[in-house]
């Protein structure tokens, strides 16, 4: 190709070349992620944009490698600091990512003076992939704190047989790990009332809550994060608005929403309804064989939603879920620390 291969200053084609190698590996690297962590979600735009950067860098990518002079590289020879250790594949994919922006960039600029149309097409390549690293960076959100929640209770007024908040904290001390703030037809200032006292009673027990549907809220009231169903906003704003260090649950009634979720950055999945509630109900159940579709096919953590109380939950158990989400079968209850208690024992294996 004029200008590049025939360019009599062979470092501009080692130069080439090295960043050709690095944003091959780094886009291999994120591609791997999205193959087998995500399993295949993403992969396919990933797997395009390698196609477009190979067309991109076919003109000259065998007359760098022509060029290439490893054992003359003073690069392999200067040793700098030792990198911040990887903790984690976060960590790992996203340091692939700026390795390939970075690459890509370089290339760029280099061809600008050679070849202006190659350089544009490197160009396309890099703006392709910051939108795809934005989508990478939403399913790379921390969800530790949720790893450890096996019970999640709802509270609904409506549904409680004494005053909320006192439920609420029955619950925790039966062993709710997580407490979900679910309330359709309050106004706003009420609502926020709510969820500022239940973020409250949460923090001084130590476990999480939740707010059901607003993110605004949850965000007022400094909730340790948001649940939104299909009809809400959808997942990947609502991970934009809070950041990366909440949690954003999303209900889910196919494995293709679950899927979805996760692309977008859920911390966990709502797998329901399993069976059918009092409470909210619906016209089809996806029930059980969902529930093990979602147990095989989604690495994130996932709640069994809808119908659930302690004769049922072993069901819910053998498909393979081992996180519960209930509000009837302990807020309507007479004792309702006992029936925490029972319901969490079940979860544990001790009845």
């Amino acid at each position: 190709m004029p200008g590049v291969e025939t360019n009599p200053d062979n470092s501009i084609l080692r130069i080439l070349d090295a960043n050709a190698n690095r944003a091959r590996e780094g886009l291999r690297v994120v591609e791997d992620y999205a193959r087998f962590v995500l399993d295949g979600g993403l992969c396919q735009r990933l797997k395009d944009l390698r196609h477009e950067l190979t067309a991109a860098t076919k003109p000259w990518v065998h007359w760098a490698i022509l060029r290439r002079d490893t054992p003359g590289d003073v690069g392999t020879t200067i040793r700098a600091e030792a990198p911040a250790p990887r903790t984690g594949i976060a960590d790992v994919v996203t340091a692939a990512g700026k390795r390939l922006g970075e690459a890509m960039r370089a290339m760029e600029e280099y061809l600008k003076p050679l070849a202006p149309a190659d350089a544009a097409r490197i160009e396309t390549c890099r703006y392709r992939f910051y939108d795809l690293e934005q989508a990478i960076a939403r399913t790379l959100c921390p969800g530790g704190r949720f790893d450890a929640v096996r019970l999640c209770v709802l509270i609904t007024q409506s549904v409680c047989k004494r005053p909320w908040l006192e439920v609420a904290q029955d619950a925790i001390l039966g062993g709710a790990d997580c407490l979900q703030l679910r309330e359709k037809e309050l106004d706003g200032g009420e609502l926020l009332r709510r969820a500022a006292a239940l973020v409250q009673l949460c923090r001084k027990h130590g476990v999480l809550s939740i707010i059901n549907d607003r993110p605004d809220v949850a965000i007022l009231a400094h909730a340790d994060g948001v649940h939104v169903g299909q009809d809400d906003l959808p997942a990947a704003q609502v991970r934009k608005l809070l950041g990366p260090d909440k949690i954003v649950g999303v209900s889910t009634h196919q494995l293709d929403q679950a899927r979805q979720a996760v692309v977008d950055g859920a911390t966990y999945i709502g797998v329901g309804p399993i069976f059918p509630s009092q409470t909210k109900p619906r016209d089809s159940l996806p029930g059980l064989e969902y529930a093990r579709q979602a147990a095989q096919a989604i690495a994130i953590p996932a709640l069994a939603i809808s119908g659930i109380n302690a004769a049922n939950v072993d069901d819910v158990l053998a498909a393979g879920l081992k996180r519960i989400a209930v509000t009837a079968a302990i807020t309507a209850a007479d004792d309702v620390r006992l029936a925490t208690q029972r319901l969490k024992d079940k979860l544990f294996g001790r009845l």
